[in-house]
């Protein structure tokens, strides 16, 4: 199955330098989040920012939207096993827009909001070649007993909202502590008042995260 979705060729008008894929939540689609990508075009003028819709649709059609993979319990053992289920999917896909633009995951940055920063963590963590960045808004650790074989040194963000009321803010948290258990370096903000979206500084705290992440791997 390939994926595609809408994309934002870089601002400077050169070859692409980076590759920013941003993955959008449960319900929604790419057209949802590109607009995170114009926001940070100025910082990253050289990166080639695609918002890929996820693989399928959801169940009922009249809902419209589409999921990484399907949600009924909501539990633990559901996100890890609809997040390694989907990981091949999108695995494929970043290898396919890494060859098309000549790059490597180290000029990769995994941008994910809800089921999106699952996918993003799921796959970001487990690159043959770390990626250069991964940034979960609102989302969970699919998988977090599971981190034993993970050999990183990707930087991760997580944005999360205190008053989220879909994916509790707790899960922030326990994001950041199994990954630092792995020993990777997870860099927690929780913002006040904010419920289950990106408001605008959480955008500035990515640009300024992938803009660093990129630096360091130039």
């Amino acid at each position: 199955m390939l994926l595609d979705g809408p994309r934002l060729e870089p601002a400077s008008g050169r070859p692409a330098r980076q590759l920013v894929v941003i993955l959008h939540g449960y319900g929604a689609d790419g057209a949802d989040l590109i607009d995170l990508g114009r926001a940070w075009q100025g910082q990253l003028p050289d990166a080639t920012f695609i918002a890929p819709n996820a693989p399928e649709h959801l169940p009922f059609e009249a809902l419209g939207g589409r999921q990484w993979f399907a949600l009924s319990e909501r539990s633990q053992s559901e996100y890890r096993i609809g997040a390694e289920a989907a990981q091949p999917v999108l695995d494929r896909f970043l290898d396919e827009e890494l060859l098309r633009l000549s790059l490597d995951d180290s000029s990769l940055a995994l941008v994910g909001f809800s089921q999106g920063a699952m996918m993003a963590f799921q796959s970001g963590l487990r690159r043959k070649i770390p990626p250069a960045a991964l940034i979960g808004y609102s989302g969970l650790l699919p998988g977090a007993d599971r981190l034993d074989a993970i050999n990183t040194d990707s930087p991760v963000l997580i944005v999360h909202g205190t008053e989220d009321d879909v994916v509790p803010v707790y899960h922030a948290g326990a994001a950041q502590e199994a990954l630092t258990r792995a020993r990777v370096d997870a860099n927690l903000h929780e913002l006040t008042g904010l419920g289950h979206s990106i408001d605008e500084r959480g955008m500035v705290l990515g640009g300024r995260f992938l803009e660093k992440a990129f630096d360091r791997r130039a």
